[in-house]
């Protein structure tokens, strides 16, 4: 299949996207080995800096979705990351100091997620705007595939930095890559993402998820990637203690295990495109939709040794291949199934209940390990997981037509005036 030109703009947002993307997996985990190396940090510490910074960026980003709704997309997205790029910058600063503190790292983290969460709004928002509606997809697709590629190579090569040249190596190339999105963003010249000015929209902090919950297809998404996720992520401390702690997995291994399923991030994402265009969206989301749960449990039965570590591979594989192939095909559904005027509230409410999902699951796999085992705590994962495909089954839940651009409501006003009215 030949490559879809998508134009010069679409490349430079996904040079932009693609520098953040690589600068992240390359500081993958970085705040938490700071506060480990360098403040001496305890588990409970460490635990809190990777829940409660997260936790209080989503609260703070609850302002932001109607914020940026009715702001131009391009100059938020480059202020969100020129406020990354400043706010993790202290940490190196304040390390050559001798001044850093674990109540910093708790602020570092909350202001990274907190703009995390305002650019995706914009940029998903400018997306729309920038590329013709039949190529959302193979963009999406194109995010997709970058997405997984630079958390499959970024997190290894994070880490030999980090012991060649110090705990802040990670951390200081992580923010520059912002600084560098925010150059790519600049290059990019007119195009999409204009604010809604001229709508008299009320700017309620509830508007996103008025709008998830008011539409049968997006609530349906929307609660299952909520649990899907949610379960995922709850499994990813767990079997940390489960390979590392219990079974004596070294370090390397731990890292192989899950940067080299990354590679069907790449697989999945090229897929996307060819699978919609024969088998439909309705069916990929559903079938793939389920392919991508039933794997999970698969990880409460690893062994140790090389049959561990092969299995651990082989289930993220299933897992990831599937996800980065459901992926695209859910960002384009929502993006054509959300008004223009209503993008930026819509992903926002999306990414703080997905946040939110993730932290709850988190905290209570936590607490189910601690009294019944870790094991235990996977096989309940692995097992509710198995339930969440009901709700992409709903009947006609993915029938609705897609919300009308704001050109096509133009054009349609326009045609439907009547002939010989003129101007008043």
């Amino acid at each position: 299949m030949a490559r879809r030109a998508l134009g010069r703009q679409f490349g430079w947002l996904w040079v932009a996207y693609a520098v953040s993307a690589y600068g992240s997996g390359f500081g993958f985990g970085a705040l938490p080995l700071i506060a480990v190396l360098v403040l001496h940090a305890t588990p409970a510490e460490v635990a809190a800096l990777s829940a409660v910074g997260p936790a209080v960026g989503a609260l703070l980003a609850l302002p932001l979705g109607p914020w940026v709704e009715f702001r131009p997309k391009r100059p938020v997205m480059i202020g969100m990351d020129l406020a990354r790029f400043a706010v993790m910058i202290t940490i190196p600063v304040a390390y050559a100091l001798g001044r850093l503190s674990f109540a910093q790292l708790l602020v570092v983290s909350a202001v990274v997620a907190a703009a995390k969460v305002a650019f995706g709004a914009a940029s998903g928002a400018y997306l729309k705007a920038l590329v013709p509606k039949g190529d959302l997809l193979v963009a999406n697709a194109r995010f997709e595939s970058t997405t997984w590629s630079s958390i499959a190579v970024g997190p290894p090569l994070g880490g030999a930095a980090i012991g060649v040249f110090g705990p802040v190596t990670t951390v200081v190339a992580d923010a520059v890559s912002y600084l560098g999105s925010a150059l790519a963003l600049i290059a990019i010249r007119g195009g999409g993402g204009r604010p809604e000015a001229q709508q008299k929209e009320t700017r309620k902090l509830t508007d996103g998820w008025r709008h998830i919950l008011g539409h049968p297809g997006l609530r349906a998404l929307f609660l299952n990637q909520l649990l899907v996720n949610g379960l995922i992520m709850a499994t990813e401390p767990l079997l940390a203690v489960l390979l590392v702690g219990e079974l004596g997995f070294p370090p390397w291994q731990y890292g192989l295990a899950f940067a080299a399923p990354c590679a069907g991030g790449l697989i999945g994402s090229r897929l996307a495109r060819g699978v919609v265009a024969r088998y439909g969206r309705r069916r990929i989301l559903r079938t793939v939709g389920t392919l991508r749960v039933i794997w999970l449990i698969g990880l409460a039965f690893v062994q140790p040794g090389v049959t561990g570590l092969v299995t651990v591979i082989a289930v993220e594989l299933a897992i990831i291949i599937s996800m980065s192939l459901y992926g695209p095909v859910l960002a384009t559904y929502r993006l054509e199934h959300t008004p223009d005027d209503r993008v930026a509230r819509t992903l926002s409410a999306w990414s703080i209940s997905t946040s939110a999902a993730i932290a709850v699951c988190t905290a209570l796999g936590g607490v189910l390990a601690t009294l019944t085992g870790t094991r235990t705590a996977l096989v309940v994962a692995g097992l509710l997981i198995l339930g969440t495909p009901v709700l992409l089954f709903r009947s006609k839940a993915f029938d609705q037509p897609s919300a009308p651009s704001q050109a096509e409501r133009s054009s349609a006003a326009t045609t439907s005036r009547p002939a010989g009215r003129g101007l008043a």
